[in-house]
């Protein structure tokens, strides 16, 4: 099933001579469950693809569905209660609040929108990523990887659409860096997300089950692994 569609999608910064067109014409379809690879060198537009399908901006032109709503559409209201229920979104910088607890930190999405979280649901995802002994600490007591696997639960416990992950593990060493791209596979399989990974390193984008290729703003190959 189709959770994700871009047509003709365009980004155009700027005017005249310092026109920049970031995206030109990208066209890509996700199905449900899958774990897509987005690369490209700096400057290939990989970063604003995913601001757009994060709803963080607004495409220049063409469409974005996501669930079947047209996302480009939204309200700047609107568009901040869908990033927030449709949408995980995980930066290589945790952006955790540093007075909150582990606990709180993840559950702030729900917080946020004054609802309880599920109990088994949340235990699956603690669990899963390994932090069930981390939830009364502050982010400042962890280490970076274990700060990162709080990130990604806070962006799983409204179990989004569709999860973001832009360079999740740029400001981790090689070893942190595999623990949480084996994460992201496990919460692919296990708990049947949805991921889209940007990435310049195309080891972490092995990992993945589709690879997806930006240069100049363009797709310029779409393969899967396998």
């Amino acid at each position: 099933m189709e959770i994700l569609r871009c047509e003709g999608l365009t980004k155009v910064y700027g005017s005249g001579a310092g026109q920049v067109t970031a995206l030109n014409g990208i066209d890509l379809s996700v199905e449900k469950g899958e774990f897509v690879a987005i690369v490209g060198a700096s400057g290939s537009g990989k970063s604003t693809l995913l601001h757009i399908l994060g709803s963080v901006d607004k495409p220049t032109s063409g469409k974005v569905t996501v669930e079947g709503t047209d996302i480009a559409a939204l309200s700047p209201t609107k568009a901040a209660i869908f990033r927030r229920r449709k949408v995980g979104l995980v930066y290589q910088f945790y952006n955790l609040i540093p007075t909150l607890t582990i606990r709180k930190n993840i559950l702030m999405p729900l917080l946020l929108d004054k609802r309880k979280p599920n109990s088994d649901y949340f235990d699956q995802v603690i669990t899963t990523l390994g932090i069930q002994d981390k939830l009364e600490a502050l982010p400042g007591q962890l280490s970076g990887g274990q700060q990162q696997r709080a990130a990604i639960a806070r962006s799983l416990i409204y179990r989004p659409a569709i999860l973001l992950a832009d360079e999740p593990t740029g400001n981790l060493d090689r070893k942190n860096s595999a623990e949480i791209l084996d994460l992201l596979k496990l919460s692919n399989r296990s708990l049947k997300q949805t991921i889209l990974l940007i990435t310049h390193d195309e080891k972490i984008a092995l990992g993945a089950d589709r690879i997806v290729t930006m240069e100049d703003g363009r797709i310029i190959s779409d393969r899967r692994q396998g």
